[in-house]
Parts: C-alpha cells; sequence; structure tokens
C-alpha cells in the first residue's frame, strides 16, 4: 500500500491543469508511475463540474475524462452502500462529498487507518481521519 493514495478533485484538475498551486508532494505522487491512485466517483464528480464551469485550465469535461480514463493508475471507485455508510459516521467532516471521499480512502484501504489522500481542504486535513498529502 505504500504507493497507493486517494485524490480529491482539486489534486486531479490541478495536475491535469498544471496549476502551480498544486503542491511539490502531491505533483511528486501524481508524476510516479508505479503510484496507484484511487478516484471517487464523486471527486470525479466535483472534477467535472469545476470544468464545465470554467474553473480549470482543462478545455472540457470530454478532455478531462479522457486524461483519467487513459491513466491505467487511475483506478475510479464508484459510491456504493458501504462507501456511504462509512461517510455517515464521519461528523468530523461537515461537506457530504468530502465526507464521501475520505469514506472512499477507509474503504479502499480496509483495516487500515486510511490511504494517504491528496488533498487541499482544510476540514478533511483538520479532521485527522486519514492522512494526508
Amino acid at each position: 500500500m505504500a504507493n497507493e493514495f486517494v485524490l480529491d478533485a482539486h489534486a486531479l484538475v490541478w495536475f491535469l491543469g498544471g496549476n502551480p498551486r498544486l503542491g511539490d508532494n502531491a505533483r511528486g505522487v501524481m508524476q510516479n508511475p508505479n503510484s496507484v491512485l484511487y478516484l471517487s466517483v464523486i471527486a470525479l464528480a466535483e472534477a467535472c463540474w469545476a470544468v464545465e464551469r470554467g474553473k480549470t485550465a482543462i478545455p472540457a469535461v470530454a478532455a478531462l475524462l479522457a486524461d483519467v480514463d487513459a491513466d491505467p493508475r487511475i483506478v475510479v471507485v464508484p459510491l456504493d452502500r458501504a462507501i456511504l455508510n462509512r461517510s455517515l459516521t464521519l461528523p468530523a467532516i461537515s461537506e457530504m462529498h468530502d465526507r464521501q471521499i475520505v469514506a472512499t480512502a477507509l474503504h479502499v484501504a480496509g483495516a487500515s487507518s486510511g490511504l494517504p489522500l491528496l488533498t487541499c481542504d482544510p476540514d478533511i486535513s483538520s479532521s485527522g481521519l486519514v492522512p494526508d498529502v
């Protein structure tokens, strides 16, 4: 699990769009060909929403989805009942979508304390529920 990470929407769009706001550690993880990058379908939906509204350098949703589909390191994780149930136990995080992304990191990791999450979200980071990058 040393090379496994979960992506937040910002990390995804900042990396694919070449945004300098992406931190050096996150950039290193995302450039590493040995990284396994789990992407909650909720984070992917948020990324699509940001692209649709012109909030990224990515020109179109189709381009975003093509980049995601072309990267064999990215594993899209669907929102299922187990992840939903886990998200309902995370009151330390106020936003529903962020709960689902953290629940994904906990679910994919199984019995461990959760996979590291590439995020800049202060609510997620301050929760201490999963390590952040």
